[in-house]
């Protein structure tokens, strides 16, 4: 579903958001998971779930830490809300890919030799998947639009033009899971470069065919997967085996979790939110994270779905069956916290956002000030120029690097791209677009 949607958000938002997404999307995660693993593993045997064990209080806390924005995204607009769009979808992003990574690492830690040995190991590993899995997308992306740009492949053929990006995103995405990376990761990167560059080396009646294709596509495996979630929930052995004995006790473990979601996502929304706007001062009051944005972002990531399924058959079965009424209790919970999160929650989101955030206030204008303007043809240093005015140019650029890093850093590399990338790959420079 990654593919489909890195077609319709609108990349500049997503990186000029960079921090704060990854603030959300991987501290948060974090967060959430120590206070749910800490929850349930303080909380569960007072209410009569007892015999897990540490490691598997900590899968728990990954679980139930992944965050399914589906319905928000259908809600809010890119161009009525372009800050909170790229905010909702990019820490959706990143907290499936962290969630996996973490999850991953957890069930790798050996329970007798906690401590900072095993915290480094988790962050090693985090940083091998995050990227090994982006440049394995970006690989993807590149490859497909060489091929099509470069190569002529599929030229004036609709059916092929499309079957390639849909397969090489396939492939991509294969290779990462065969590999043990993220296949999140590995096809949002893919379909980030071929939004960038493919898209633009393709007929005009093939990027139509695509945009349609790749929302039917998207439809089609939300659908399918909500379809599984349901048949799932009337697995009547897994039911029947549970350890819960009462219907008051059942209650009492469903509440007790999405209590704990509730307030591991507040513990980090509100904070980070702070941290970003304090570390993002200098932007227009429009780029600023508001109360009300921070509601609907803390809203957005309660529901649960597809990665917190799959995380926990993977944890608590073995090829979708388990025969330990322990192991049946966790995978009936999480079924429930999945329908409970996505019907409730996700019913309530748009008449939420509505109320925070009306359609006739709700366009946050642009999120970049257009107060400043990029030259993308002057070079960073000239030698027809002095050597003064070459020292003062230089001076200019450390000061805006230093004052708005993500700002400067995208001018360098719209220049880098202009200059290097669209000649190879394909696509219109960023001055023939002004």
């Amino acid at each position: 579903m990654l593919l489909p949607h890195r077609f319709q958000v609108k990349k500049k938002q997503f990186f000029h958001n960079f921090f704060p997404i990854m603030l959300f999307g991987i501290t948060g995660v974090f967060i959430s998971t120590s206070i749910i693993a800490a929850g349930c593993w303080w909380l569960f045997p007072k209410l009569g779930l007892k015999g897990l064990t540490i490691s598997e209080y900590l899968s728990i806390g990954t679980i139930f830490s992944s965050t399914d924005t589906v319905c928000t995204l259908q809600v809010l607009h890119q161009d009525e809300t372009p800050l909170l769009y790229s905010l909702v979808f990019g820490e959706g992003v990143v907290n499936d890919a962290t969630s996996v990574v973490l999850f991953n690492a957890v069930r790798k830690i050996n329970v007798s030799t906690l401590g900072g040995k095993a915290a480094l190991t988790i962050f090693s590993d985090f940083l091998y998947l995050f990227f090994t899995s982006t440049l394995l997308g970006v690989t993807a992306g590149l490859l497909t639009s060489y091929i099509l740009r470069g190569l002529g492949f599929g030229r004036h053929s609709s059916v092929r033009e499309i079957s390639l990006m849909i397969l090489i995103a396939y492939l991509s995405y294969i290779l990462a899971e065969l590999f043990e990376l993220s296949g999140i990761l590995t096809v949002f990167f893919a379909g980030v470069l071929m939004s960038h560059y493919a898209w633009h080396n393709i007929t005009e009646s093939s990027r139509i065919t695509t945009k349609h294709t790749f929302a039917a596509m998207s439809f089609i495996a939300e659908t399918f997967i909500f379809l599984y979630v349901g048949m799932d929930a009337f697995d009547y052995e897994k039911w029947k085996m549970s350890t819960l004995s009462s219907f008051w006790t059942s209650v009492g473990i469903y509440g007790t979790v999405l209590m704990l979601i509730l307030v591991g996502r507040a513990a980090f929304v509100f904070p980070l939110s702070a941290i970003a706007n304090f570390k993002h001062r200098g932007r227009p009051v429009s780029s600023k994270i508001t109360v009300k944005h921070q509601v609907v972002i803390w809203w957005a990531g309660l529901m649960r779905g597809a990665v917190s399924v799959a995380l926990a058959f993977k944890q608590f079965t073995l090829s979708g069956v388990t025969l330990d009424p322990i192991n049946a209790t966790m995978i009936t919970t999480t079924t429930v916290i999945v329908l409970f999160s996505t019907m409730v929650f996700g019913f309530l989101t748009k008449p939420l956002i509505r109320y925070l955030l009306p359609s006739n206030t709700s366009n946050n204008g642009p999120s970049r000030t257009t107060s400043l303007k990029e030259d993308m043809t002057l070079p960073l240093l000239s030698f027809d120029e002095s050597a003064s005015e070459n020292i003062s140019r230089a001076k200019e650029n450390i000061s805006m690097l230093m004052e708005r890093p993500v700002y400067t850093i995208h001018s360098y590399w719209r220049r880098f791209d202009d200059a290097y990338m669209r000649p190879i790959f394909g696509g219109p420079r960023s001055s023939d677009l002004a």
